[in-house]
């Protein structure tokens, strides 16, 4: 797996992956034009989008209609830490959503890669090669 990065211009940097191209940008306030998300920003909705993923799937297997689900992300952040310190997902359900399956939809959710991988964090190995 290989993913290129670019730098388009003023705090534009680019992601290209499997034939697709993620931009990102950085807000106003932070030096960029904000025209699209911040890398942190991507990040934060990987989890959960990702979270939705399993959700629907599980739903789909069922035949259960999703239209009508929403996770809502919230980051509670740790001034002390300086940092995100709770992320919470919170399943929003429709009222005809069957019982016996509450459960179970929330521990879809808890299949999530990338929360997965937040648990088991890769190594990083960051170095520079000069073009020739």
């Amino acid at each position: 797996m290989r993913m290129t990065i670019t730098m388009e211009g003023k705090a534009k940097v680019n992601a290209e992956y499997n034939g697709q191209l993620i931009r990102t940008d950085q807000p106003v306030m932070g030096g960029g034009e904000g025209t699209a998300p911040a890398p942190f920003d991507l990040f934060l909705a990987s989890i959960g989008t990702c979270a939705g993923i399993y959700v629907k799937s599980f739903c789909d297997q069922r035949g259960i209609p999703t239209d009508e689900i929403k996770i809502y992300q919230e980051m509670i952040y740790d001034k002390a830490a300086r940092r995100i310190g709770t992320i919470k997902l919170e399943i929003e359900l429709p009222a005809d959503f069957p019982e016996k399956y509450k459960g179970a939809v929330i521990n879809a959710a808890e299949l999530c890669a990338v929360k997965k991988y937040m648990h088991n964090p890769p190594e990083f190995e960051i170095y520079s090669v000069i073009k020739k």
